[in-house]
């Protein structure tokens, strides 16, 4: 039986190709059985995420046709269509590629923690669907603890890589509680909605959105518990925020240095951290100069994601460190399950000859034979029956020179 993973990514496909071949949760489940359902498939699961659709599955064959041709019927596509940008892994690569995806060292964003969650939600959906068996499943869990042990082991997920992530986390160090703190966002775009994503699973205690268009603002604010203001009511909103970050596609600055001002002056100069995610500014440069205020450029937490990506990229090679190991475990989960036929064949010849002594023994008690002589017949018959066969093989061992196998038995019955 054979491992094998295919799939494209933001590496090998254009996201118009990357959404053709998405498989959304809602038919998820049907698509798995449909694929488990092909010959030679014996355990399947797919992984479909924005950035990447991969199918790892169990098989009796080598021959990735098959595949092809249901992924080309699942979405109405030619193979021609899809084909140049597949990749493929067989057994020990594909078991080394699963381990790579769940750690991050396979993502856009070097160790981003997402993937893990995606790689059990595709887990549960196999689960589910009932594709997984033995092996997939075992695989499954052995890629979870993989990844537990290099987010554990190495620093590769500890420093934000994105403005977003910066931002929240340098606020977590000038404040003690989020929780007792007010975050004021400006704009409603991917940046802000990050942001207000990050703020809200550290525990903020309050957010407040600004936005041109208001609806926008008060969709994104509901997501969060928040709640929306126009840009026209920032002056009269200011003084609230101990914390505003700001990125919208103004060409001229939102905030000036006399709003921030007056709003200081508001607080009572209780400090406030500020962070200018746009280009260009959102918040006047001279705001900087205020006492009380600390602010932050795009610019300024750059460097720090970049001297967190260096962090990342060294706790990267520790982390394949550990997947090489952790393979060679999984491989040698592989190898003892190949045993376990013949140990099971084994075992059935022994207690078969087990019970045939015990039989005639048992006969001979209820026929009245001495009970001392029975025992010591059925311990010297049954001796005789178990090492028969492995004396005779190593007799014809020795006759047709084949001392590899009289030392492989002197291993295995540790003479």
């Amino acid at each position: 039986m054979t491992f094998i993973a295919v799939g494209i990514n933001y590496n090998t496909a254009p996201v118009a190709i990357r959404e053709r071949l998405a498989f959304p949760a809602e038919i998820l489940g049907s698509a798995l059985k449909s694929l488990w359902n092909q010959q030679a498939i014996s355990e399947a699961a797919i992984l479909s995420t924005c950035n990447r659709t991969e199918f790892y599955y169990h098989t009796d064959s080598d021959n990735q046709e098959p595949l092809i041709n249901w992924i080309a019927e699942q979405k109405k596509l030619k193979p021609a269509d899809f084909r140049p940008f597949l990749y493929s892994h067989k057994n020990s690569q594909s078991i080394r590629h699963m381990f790579r995806v769940a750690c991050g060292l396979d993502s856009m964003v070097l160790g981003e923690p997402q993937i893990l969650g995606q790689m059990k939600t595709a887990y549960q959906a196999a689960n589910e669907a009932g594709t997984l068996g033995k092996n997939l499943g075992k695989l499954f869990q052995h890629t979870f603890s993989a990844a537990k042990k290099v987010r554990t082991d190495t620093a590769i997920g500890s420093s934000p890589v994105s403005v977003a992530f910066a931002a929240v986390q340098l606020a977590q160090q000038i404040f003690d509680k989020l929780s007792e703190q007010t975050a004021l966002l400006i704009g409603a775009g991917e940046t802000i909605e990050l942001t207000a994503r990050h703020l809200h699973q550290h525990g903020i205690g309050r957010i407040v959105i600004a936005n041109r268009t208001f609806d926008k603002a008060h969709a994104l604010a509901s997501q969060f518990d928040g709640y929306a203001i126009a840009l026209s009511e920032l002056p009269s909103h200011l003084a609230e925020a101990d914390i505003v970050v700001s990125s919208t596609a103004s060409q001229l600055p939102i905030l000036g240095k006399g709003m921030v001002e007056s709003a200081i002056k508001k607080r009572r100069h209780k400090p406030m951290f500020m962070v200018d995610l746009a280009v260009p500014r959102d918040i006047e440069s001279e705001v900087e100069q205020l006492n009380d205020v600390y602010l932050y450029s795009v610019d300024d937490l750059q460097n720090t994601i970049n001297e967190n990506m260096d962090s990342r990229r060294r706790a990267a090679e520790q982390a394949e460190e550990i997947i090489d190991t952790e393979v060679e475990h999984f491989l040698a989960w592989m190898r003892a399950q190949g045993a376990q036929t013949t140990i099971r064949d084994y075992r059935s010849q022994a207690e078969l000859a087990r019970d045939e002594v015990l039989q005639k023994a048992l006969n001979q008690l209820r026929n009245g034979a001495d009970a001392e002589q029975v025992l010591n017949r059925l311990a010297h018959t049954l001796t005789n029956k178990l090492i028969h066969t492995p004396s005779t093989q190593l007799r014809e061992a020795g006759a047709n020179e084949r001392p590899d196998l009289i030392a492989a038995a002197r291993e295995l019955f540790k003479l």
